[in-house]
């Protein structure tokens, strides 16, 4: 415990210099001192630092860390390591409406991508909810059936995408997770995170009864329902949100907690800001790695992120299962 507090600094830190590194990598490289002086000019005909790199590197942060919240607290509501909201449907409910609105609408201005995205979202973490009402709560039936859920919300909008191969390239860059061509318009529609991240943060304490079990949490005055009502309310508005702005990013959901986790300890308290910051950090190295590995052409974040999701989901399933 006495440890959570300066490795949070140090994840701040690295966060920091991450996001230095942003703004010098590129098709051009800039050193350090170059950056200071265009960010000191704010030239607005700058197009590499001030409407290039700067605003993919705000939506990175924003972005990744909505997602290591939202894996944060789905694991902690659940009390299941293996659960994210990758794997629950929600993020695949947001892709399918999103494949939806791109396909059906495809002169709908940006600024509703969110919106659309947060319906499908919640439209997915309905089903699941309805699929589990009526039983007594299992982590492990929740979790298997948000699985089998979301198989077939991303099978649905495979179909829709074979089916549509004229609208095929812009759904497929959509779903990516890439924060190609993202400006400062599309800094301007993370501004509800300003609101749901610290309600996601304000979950701390009730996400540490919860981890108790049910009857310790219920005996020290927890409301069960209304708090997992929340607390996943929170999670979903969350991913839905991100995918919106970037599409789905595979695996931050997932893999940041348990790095936070095994830095700062199960304490929410600590856990939740960890799980912010490492996810801001995955998704900022994953951005810069990405347009910078083989520029002037791009690889989308989100394929980055699941190179190294999937290989760690793995070895947590190993030691799950051991």
């Amino acid at each position: 415990m006495s440890r959570a507090g300066p490795r949070l600094l140090i994840l701040l830190g690295l966060l920091l210099l991450a996001i230095w590194l942003s703004l010098s990598a590129g098709t051009v490289w800039l050193t350090p001192g170059a950056v200071l002086d265009h960010l000191i000019a704010h030239d607005s005909k700058d197009f590499d630092v001030w409407n290039h790199r700067l605003p993919r590197g705000l939506i990175a942060i924003v972005t990744g860390a909505a997602f290591g919240l939202a894996g944060a607290i789905v694991q902690g509501v659940i009390r299941n390591p293996l659960a994210s909201p990758e794997i629950l449907g929600v993020t695949q409910g947001a892709g399918l409406a999103l494949t939806l609105a791109i396909i059906g609408l495809p002169q709908l201005p940006v600024v509703w991508l969110p919106l659309v995205a947060c319906l499908g979202g919640a439209a997915g973490a309905l089903l699941l909810a309805l699929y589990n009402s009526g039983v007594q709560f299992s982590g492990v039936r929740f979790a298997l059936s948000g699985v089998a859920i979301a198989v077939t919300l991303s099978s649905i909008t495979e179909f829709l995408i074979l089916s549509n191969p004229l609208d095929i390239n812009t759904a497929l860059l959509a779903l990516t997770g890439s924060l190609w061509s993202r400006n400062w318009h599309h800094v301007l529609l993370m501004l509800p995170f300003v609101l749901l991240i610290p309600a996601g943060l304000l979950l701390a304490k009730p996400l540490n009864l919860i981890g108790l079990g049910d009857e310790a949490a219920q005996t020290l005055g927890t409301g069960l329902v209304r708090v997992r009502w929340l607390a996943m309310t929170c999670a979903v508005l969350l991913t839905s949100l991100g995918v919106g702005i970037i599409g789905p990013v595979g695996f931050v959901g997932l893999v940041a907690p348990h790095m936070a986790r095994r830095l700062v300890g199960g304490h929410h308290q600590y856990l939740l800001p960890a799980s912010m910051l490492v996810g801001a950090l995955l998704l900022v190295l994953a951005d810069t790695l990405g347009r910078t590995l083989i520029a002037p052409s791009e690889i989308p974040a989100g394929i980055l992120t699941a190179v190294i999701g999937a290989p760690y989901f793995l070895w947590l399933l190993a030691r799950f299962k051991g």
